[in-house]
């Protein structure tokens, strides 16, 4: 963020001292002793020297911003002296004469390795990317990751300043907003889930709706309190006689509500094409107790009886409990949730957990290291210490470049994990959407090398097979089979797919020649000459850096990308730049910072990306390509997050032009009540009262509920929002909402 200097007032000396205070005060509950205080208080009274007179964009005190992340890393993360100490130092020597030495000297080795890490990468994120190098965004990424190597803190501290910088990210220019979020939703939400960190990860996920979809962030947050107010005494009426039951029971317990946050309510909206009246499990009730001492009963067990008390009052659904007692998920959290009908016909989700199992959830691998290190780390060893180790493995491999580095810790921080049993019944985890052959190599690299075929909870299917949780799994082998490349075509785990890539290294070379004659024969077929441009945006799309044309050409031979896809993609492409989008926008205005490689002139060309498929009124982003054609996306599009995430040198702020009335293909996802005529009224209200263009409309009616998808042409976003609230009134409609096409 930008800084300014000017002398401080009375006003800024108060501020400071208060917001001190505050922090001071949840510090002295996390010390262990006046000593570890006395660290902090130093930290405080270095770092405020430092930036005397610094201001950030916003006009506050610089000072302000080292005291808020530090605030975040004891309240929200639960971490020690040292690095509240360091979150106060963070900035110090990026930003002041000071160096790492002058850190080690005044606070020791430890809090100034950490102010190094933290310095390290925001000398890099800081980093605008270079022209024409696409992987400094990735290496930056690299580097942070590879922090994890050194001490974990460092990326603990720094999710903490990220979400500050969001708190504040009013203040930042558009297109640096963009940059921001997007890299927040692409690597920091995940990596705060996958260490456990709840509350991190929920506020940015609403800092990033805020700002990439406002209007449904305020139409939910206002339905959200709507809601709340509306059902306040239903909640109440609903958790009382559990809490009866419990005292009964003699636990000792609290209970908590909450409600679902605006990101995730949006979040299921969209996935599901729901609207959010549709949403039942808006509420949930949050019971946390401290496990009785003295008794036989295990942590689980404790969990099984609460559920018993509180089933044995209200009817549950069967098919949303969710045991992440007895398997945790892969972040660590353990819970076992329920959703349970009250009295007044509202369905609540009930969370039982024991008080270690709530700080875990809340605090994430802080509370882990916490209750490990006074000798009890739960029932359940911590999936987040594997997957740390996994992630260093990843890290120094020196055949993964950072663009796929990048895409690996992505696809990996995101992935959810099932349960498979092998022949004799022992339970294994696996990623969900792996196949038979992933689960033949997660076993051994023998047994997948000659896995010919498997038997699944004692049927033959294929290697190719989607393993469901709770499948039994049976691998077939014969010696003489070897590794195909038609594998890499269904594998879906990191492991197996290497393993399948490196033996097919040794024949690199037939694999180059046969993918140079496919992607020739392919283009050609499509009318596509093949140019050095054409395999620069080829390349570009799937990571590969421009001087390898070799990758490419490998990566097609073995099956890895499919030719088809390349042309049709290319096709897209080319048909959208053949047609004249100048019309529908113009740069953005520019109040302070322009954009980076930002253009005000008439040489931007404007592409609607397939994606996404924005119309006018939409929250739009714009990445320009090498020949200058900017690819406008959705604000809230994964594949413009990914871009910006990964290339944030590219982004264009783009603005809608008001004159424009061209036409924008969009879809409408539609379901209801079948009646009589209803599909006709439906297509005669779209074409004669609202004058809108059908293409396309596919429906189908089963046990009197019809359900389909129209596609439409609409000029803008208040015209398709005006026809979705229209139609929502016909008789016997039930669920009206946009989707992609």
């Amino acid at each position: 963020m930008t800084m300014s200097f000017s002398e401080f007032t009375q006003q800024d000396y108060e501020v400071i001292a208060r917001e001190y205070a505050d922090l001071k005060e949840v510090a002295m509950k996390r010390c262990a002793n006046q000593e570890e205080m006395d660290v902090v208080q130093k930290a405080f009274e270095f770092a405020n020297e430092a930036h005397k007179g610094v201001r950030r964009r916003s006009g506050e005190p610089y000072i302000l911003h080292p005291i808020a992340v530090a605030k975040i890393v004891v309240t929200n993360i639960g971490l020690g002296y040292k690095s509240i100490a360091a979150a106060l130092l963070h900035d110090v020597v990026e930003d002041t004469d000071y160096t790492v030495d002058d850190i080690r000297n005044l606070f020791g080795d430890r809090i100034a390795l950490l102010v190094d890490g933290l310095t390290k990468i925001k000398v890099v994120l800081d980093n605008d990317a270079k022209a024409g190098n696409r992987s400094i965004q990735a290496e930056n990424f690299k580097r942070i990751l590879l922090t994890l190597n050194d001490d974990v803190r460092v990326v603990l501290i720094k999710l903490a300043d990220r979400l500050h910088n969001c708190r504040t990210i009013e203040f930042m220019p558009e297109y640096k907003r963009d940059k921001i979020l997007s890299e927040t939703m692409f690597i920091f939400i995940p990596l705060a889930h996958r260490l456990g960190l709840y509350e991190v990860k929920s506020e940015m996920e609403d800092i990033w709706l805020r700002y990439k979809e406002p209007e449904a962030f305020n139409d939910i947050t206002a339905k959200i309190n709507r809601n709340v107010n509306d059902k306040e005494k239903e909640i109440d009426d609903f958790i009382a006689p559990i809490g009866k039951a419990l005292e009964a029971a003699s636990f000792n317990f609290e209970i908590r509500k909450r409600v679902k946050t605006p990101y995730s309510i949006w979040h299921k909206m969209v996935t599901k094409g729901i609207t959010f009246e549709q949403i039942y499990d808006l509420y949930a009730v949050r019971i946390i107790f401290t496990p009785a001492p003295g008794t036989t009963e295990t942590e689980r067990d404790q969990c099984y009886h609460v559920f018993s008390i509180i089933t044995d009052i209200y009817r549950y659904k069967p098919d949303r409990v969710r045991d992440w007692v007895k398997h945790p998920k892969n972040n660590g959290y353990e819970a076992l949730h329920c959703t349970l009908m009250s009295r007044s016909g509202i369905w609540i989700e009930v969370q039982i957990r024991t008080k270690r199992m709530d700080d875990i959830a809340e605090k994430g691998i802080a509370a882990h290291w916490a209750y490990k290190k006074d000798g009890f780390a739960g029932e359940n060893e911590s999936e987040m210490d594997k997957w740390i180790s996994k992630v260093k493995e990843i890290l120094v491999n020196p055949d993964v470049n950072a663009l796929e580095l990048l895409d690996i810790i992505h696809n990996d921080l995101n992935t959810q994990d099932i349960f498979v049993f092998t022949p004799k019944g022992e339970q294994k985890r696996i990623q969900k959407g792996a196949t038979a052959l992933d689960f033949a190599y997660s076993i051994h690299t023998h047994i997948g090398n000659t896995a010919i075929a498997a038997k699944v909870n004692m049927r033959l299917v294929p290697l190719s097979y989607v393993l469901k949780g709770g499948d039994q799994v049976e691998i077939i082998t014969a010696e003489t089979e070897k590794p195909k490349r038609e594998w890499l075509q269904f594998l879906q785990t990191r492991k197996a797919r290497s393993i399948v890539m490196d033996y097919l290294k040794s024949e690199r070379n037939d694999s180059v020649r046969t993918g140079r004659s496919m992607l020739e024969n392919s283009l050609n077929a499509s009318g596509i000459k093949v140019t050095d441009k054409i395999l620069h945006r080829i390349m570009s799309r799937y990571g590969i850096s421009e001087d390898n044309q070799d990758e490419l050409y490998f990566r097609i031979g073995v099956g890895i990308i499919g030719t088809d896809d390349i042309a049709g993609s290319l096709d897209r492409q080319e048909t959208a730049r053949s047609k004249s989008w100048m019309s529908w926008f113009r740069p953005k205005a520019k109040k302070e910072e322009p954009a980076v490689g930002e253009s005000t002139g008439p040489e931007h060309r404007y592409v609607t990306a397939t994606c996404c498929n924005p119309i006018p009124g939409d929250s739009v982003v714009g990445f320009r390509g090498p020949d200058g054609t900017v690819t406008v996306h959705k604000k809230s599009c994964p594949v413009a997050n990914d871009e910006a995430a990964k290339h944030g040198d590219r982004i264009v702020v783009p603005e809608w032009e008001e004159s424009n009335r061209a036409s924008f293909l969009v879809r409408l996802s539609i379901k209801g009540v079948d009646r009589i005529g209803i599909i006709n009224e439906i297509t005669r209200y779209i074409s004669f009262v609202m004058s809108v263009n059908i293409r396309g409309i596919n429906i189908s009616t089963e046990g009197g509920v019809f359900e389909g998808s129209i596609d439409l042409y609409v000029h803008d976003k208040n015209d398709l929002d005006k026809l979705i609230r229209k139609l929502g009134k016909i008789e016997g409609i039930q669920n009206v909402v946009r989707t992609d096409l």
